[in-house]
């Protein structure tokens, strides 16, 4: 990454409405923020629409930056909470509940599945496309709990759920994930 008194150059230009500036901005953390909008969209188009009203956000939230903490950090926010508004926009109520969809698990035993699924080894793309095939549920609180690092507290908030079902669709995201990434691997051998 650049150094901050180039960053902070670029943020004053991008404040006074520089469309170099703005563009300057827009190239730097392009792929960054791309990356976080597709954990929430279902496919590049989608990921590249969130990540233009994300933007727009950033664009017009930056005075409220304050230079305390990740300048990025505090993009990858707005670009999270954007996916989500664009998830909500698209269904009213994106979030299932235990009762709209009952994954059932079988005879295998969670213990052993959750152990598996942790000595696997992906590279990071081929852990994208699985979580990318994750229902916008699932898709959503896994990004938020796993990657963006919230609480279960922040996620029932923020998605306008219980704590409970929180936890629960992580752990059925976890298991379709499990699910997702033995198929891929069967058809790699």
């Amino acid at each position: 990454m650049e150094n901050k008194e180039h960053l902070k150059q670029i943020i004053n230009g991008c404040l006074k409405n520089d469309r170099r500036s703005q563009e300057e901005l827009f190239t730097l953390y392009y792929g960054k923020m791309l990356s976080v909008c597709m954990r929430y969209t279902t496919d590049r188009d989608s990921a590249e629409e969130v990540l233009q009203e994300g933007f727009i956000k950033i664009f017009d939230k930056l005075k409220a930056f304050n230079y305390e903490g990740s300048f990025e950090g505090w993009m990858r926010r707005i670009m999270s909470n954007t996916a989500i508004d664009s998830i909500r926009k698209a269904k009213k109520n994106p979030i299932l509940t235990d009762k709209d969809e009952d994954f059932k698990l079988g005879a295998e035993d969670p213990m052993v599945i959750s152990e598996e699924l942790e000595s696997i080894e992906l590279k990071g793309e081929m852990a994208m496309e699985a979580i990318q095939q994750l229902s916008p549920a699932y898709k959503a609180v896994f990004n938020l709990y796993v990657l963006e690092d919230y609480t279960h507290k922040e996620i029932a908030e923020i998605l306008g759920i219980s704590e409970g079902t929180s936890k629960s669709n992580l752990s059925k995201a976890k298991v379709n994930l499990q699910k997702i990434l033995r198929e891929k691997f069967m058809n790699i051998e």
